[in-house]
């Protein structure tokens, strides 16, 4: 039978015919509607705090009104409370449970009674009994168990938001842009929050259910799970599984034939019920954003605004001196030898709540961040952070402010070594966190968030260690190679000894062209300015160096060098190829590209570095579907998936794949040995969506000539109900 209208078991007492409770109705549709929680599930009743909500009760012989009480029992896990329905017009009390009957709610043999929980109740599962008493007793029935969720539309619950237009984005659309890739050439693809998918919201709860601090404690636990800073805690540190019975596994190298590639999830649902269906065994395996795209998906569905946000040239501060140092040879190879590092971009997740443990001040947006990295409190989790906090330079208001600062403020100190000495160095304080993104409000355009999170600079203390000291110094720097040398336990710990700073008027520049693609030449322009009085010899050196998107540079695929004469107050352009010849083994679509030249006055020994990061574009997959992107449940639509080599050579071994959870059963794919230039390979699909919502189809290219996928395509499915 269905839940929403479901028969009552007796518990207590004993049933005579004129007082039995047959039936009672949950009233889903009505309630759903009323709560905005349509689509969440489809076994259990779901409603928000502090809202009424109504079930009627359906009986065998009817029900006396002047000689029965009805009295309602909630219960989360072992806590209860009992509260009489009252024949009432007045308003629900917000803080405690009450429950109204209205004169028109009554017949013979029914009666509709409306609830209304205190506005800070508990997320989570609840248990319904019914009592009804006289004067000498009392009959007992459990009569069902609903859900209840976080209120965004309530101006008193610590989550609300005012716009309908931000909650619109925010809690009830399950779909989202992940941006991605380098700040000069910004990848972007969809993804599917899920949370209409079956089997979700009840993910969720579990995820709730098998967190260490239910377990230690429960009923603690759940008289918390009011707060929304102590859910976002708690979950947080519940998506990954380095603490706990978390989600997921993550991994940034290595082999992944034992799960999933991290590139290949595109929605929240599949992992979700992977991790179910393993009876909590953590899933294989994510990285930052699908980290992060999971944990908005599990805040939306407990009714917190989230929302996914990329931070371009996010710095990793290990020693927490808001400093990065990266370290260089002479030659421009970039030298794995710093704890530091940056990531070409970073994922986490914003929360919207109030801070009543802090103060108004910093109520709002909340940074929240799953990926292990460090721990927060002994476990691997971050925040919530204020994110005025952070732009306010607000390093002692919890959770986690210096870390979150220093990922998107930084200072990056690049250093050029000989033979263990700092020939060259350059400060460079605008790189990090130049451009944090996040999915717009009705559009997938990116809205720039970096002015809420930068302010102006934070001074450095007085008694820094000389490489932080350079934090207030000019962005290009030099030395003389007769400056002191540093030992490598020296270099590991950014610490340094005294020495003498030496002003440069040579300068240096480096500009890639366009945006770089697999299987074509890399276009790289040097800038040379000598504001000097006399003329120099110079030797220039370029490298270039393949790494991934979260770690230093791996080794070097190409290097140039050549000597150049410049002129008094004059300025040289230089321009160098990368040939694909050189770069078409090692690079693949979405790779990270590291090139750096490094500029030598061959008589003064003076040494300047400018580097640049990109990520390579790959040729682009076409999926078509057969009347539109929008397509209705239950019914079959084609889908015609291709491929066009626009290389100036066959591919050997062509490989094209298609699949997409919630519309493919199994992945597909298309082969060819040979794909001559200018040839297409394609694969025609049938696809079928069970549930509504946003889906994705993926697609992949590859061949042999090729390290690993070239090119991949993520394309949005909105599916309409029948």
């Amino acid at each position: 039978m269905d839940y929403m209208q479901q028969t009552v078991k007796n518990i207590c007492g004993t049933d005579t015919g004129n007082r039995q409770l047959k039936l009672v109705n949950f009233e889903a549709h009505d309630n759903h509607a009323a709560h905005d929680t349509e689509g969440l599930s489809k076994q259990h009743l779901v409603v928000r705090r502090g809202r009424p909500f109504k079930i009627q009760l359906l009986f065998g012989q009817g029900w006396n009104p002047h000689a029965q009480i009805l009295v309602l029992e909630v219960w989360l896990g072992d806590m209860s409370e009992k509260f009489q329905a009252h024949f009432s017009g007045d308003q629900f009390d917000p803080e405690r449970w009450s429950a109204r009957i209205f004169s028109d709610d009554v017949t013979l043999q029914s009666v509709t009674i409306h609830i209304c929980s205190p506005v800070l109740s508990s997320v989570g599962l609840y248990h319904l009994q019914l009592h009804i008493m006289t004067s000498s007793s009392r009959i007992s029935y459990l009569v069902g168990s609903f859900v209840l969720l976080c209120n965004p539309w309530l101006k008193d619950d610590p989550v609300y938001m005012p716009l309908d237009a931000q909650i619109g984005e925010y809690i009830t659309s399950d779909y989202g842009v992940l941006f991605m890739g380098s700040h000069s050439n910004v990848s972007r693809r969809p993804w599917s929050f899920g949370q209409y998918e079956p089997g979700v919201l009840e993910a969720c709860l579990q995820l709730l259910q098998v967190s260490p601090q239910h377990l230690s404690d429960k009923n603690r636990d759940y008289s918390r799970r009011a707060d929304p800073v102590y859910l976002s805690r708690v979950i947080c540190a519940m998506v990954n599984c380095n603490d706990d019975l978390g989600i997921l596994t993550g991994k940034w190298s290595g082999s992944y034939k034992d799960g999933v590639r991290p590139t290949d999830w595109s929605g929240s649902a599949d992992i979700l019920h992977r991790w179910v269906s393993s009876n909590c065994n953590p899933v294989r395996y994510g990285q930052c954003w699908v980290f992060a795209s999971v944990l908005c998906t599990v805040m939306r569905v407990l009714g917190i605004p989230s929302r996914v946000v990329t931070v371009f040239n996010a710095a990793h501060d290990t020693d927490s001196n808001t400093t990065i140092e990266e370290y260089y040879s002479s030659t421009g190879e970039k030298l794995n030898i710093s704890k530091d590092s940056i990531w070409n971009f970073h994922v986490w997740v914003e929360c919207w709540m109030r801070r009543p443990d802090l103060g108004p001040e910093f109520d709002g947006w909340q940074v929240v961040d799953p990926t292990p990295q460090e721990r927060s409190g002994g476990i691997f989790r971050c925040g919530p952070c204020p994110v005025v906090a952070v732009q306010q330079h607000c390093f002692s208001t919890p959770y986690d402010t210096p870390f979150i600062y220093a990922s998107v403020d930084a200072d990056v100190v690049r250093l050029i070594l000989r033979n263990g000495q700092v020939v060259g160095r350059k400060v460079d304080s605008e790189q990090v966190g130049q451009l944090i993104y996040t999915k717009s409000i009705g559009s997938d355009k990116p809205q720039n968030l970096a002015r809420t999170y930068k302010g102006k600079k934070r001074p450095q203390p007085s008694d820094s260690p000389p490489v932080s000291g350079m934090l207030g110094q000019p962005r290009s720097l030099m030395m003389s190679e007769k400056c002191t040398t540093y030992s490598r336990s020296c270099l590991m710990s950014g610490s340094a000894v005294s020495h003498e700073e030496a002003s440069s008027d040579l300068e240096v520049s480096l500009n890639v062209d366009g945006e770089p693609t697999v299987g074509e030449n890399i276009a790289i322009c040097v800038t040379v300015t000598n504001r000097s009085g006399g003329p120099r010899d110079l030797m220039v050196h370029l490298d270039a160096q393949l790494k991934e998107y979260n770690s230093s540079a791996q080794q070097s695929f190409w290097k140039e060098q050549k000597e150049v004469h410049i002129q008094p107050d004059d300025v040289l352009k230089l321009r160098h190829t990368i040939p694909s010849s050189e770069h078409e083994s090692v690079l693949a679509g979405d790779d990270m590209v590291n090139v750096a030249v490094v500029v030598k006055d061959v008589r003064a020994k003076e040494r300047v570095l400018d580097t640049q990061e990109f990520s390579m574009s790959s040729p682009q997959i076409t999926i078509e579907i057969e009347g539109g992107d929008s397509i209705e449940m239950r019914k079959e639509y084609t889908a015609q998936v291709s491929f066009t080599n626009t290389f100036p050579k066959t591919l050997n071994r062509a490989v094209l794949t298609v699949e997409g959870f919630g519309l493919l059963q199994d992945k597909q794919e298309a082969r060819l040995t040979l794909l001559q230039p200018g040839d297409k390979i394609e694969k025609k699909v049938s696809i079928t969506a069970t549930s509504p919502g946003t889906k994705v189809l993926i697609a992949t290219f590859s061949h042999s000539n090729s390290p690993s996928v070239v090119s991949r395509c993520f394309h949005k499915v909105s599916i309409t109900r029948e």
